[in-house]
Formats: structure tokens, C-alpha cells, sequence
């Protein structure tokens, strides 16, 4: 299982919602989270395909919001 992290500007439940449908429809997304109490509101998944990167980026931008990648240390 690999874990991707994102930073976003989703903030609130209601974007939560917006976004949902979208990374629901990628299969290989096992997971994911928004922490919209953290100052980044990182969205994190889990997934088994660590190239779905680009997925999810463009799932979240299809829902009118941003996902910029944050690199692993």
C-alpha cells in the first residue's frame, strides 16, 4: 500500500463533497482523507499504484480545486 499526500484548497465538508464522485472513480485510489484543519488541507490516499499521482490531480482539478503533489522526504 502506498500513501500519496497532496496540498489542496479544498476547505470545507461541502468541497469534501465536490471532489468525493471523482477520486471514488479511480480504481486503484484504496483511500483518502482531507484534513482541512491543517494549514496545507492535505489530502491523503492510499492507494496500491503510486503513478495515480496524476489521477487524482486532475480528478481534484475536474471538481474545481487544486492538488499540488508533496514530494516524499
Amino acid at each position: 500500500m502506498e500513501t500519496l499526500n497532496f496540498k489542496t484548497n479544498i476547505k470545507c465538508s461541502g468541497c469534501i463533497a465536490a471532489v468525493t464522485p471523482y477520486l471514488n472513480d479511480i480504481e486503484q485510489v484504496d483511500g483518502w482523507n482531507v484534513d482541512i484543519n491543517s494549514p496545507d488541507k492535505i489530502l491523503t490516499v492510499q492507494t496500491t499504484d503510486n503513478r495515480v499521482g496524476e489521477l487524482v490531480q486532475q480528478a481534484v482539478e475536474r471538481a474545481g480545486y487544486r492538488a499540488e503533489p508533496i514530494p516524499r522526504p
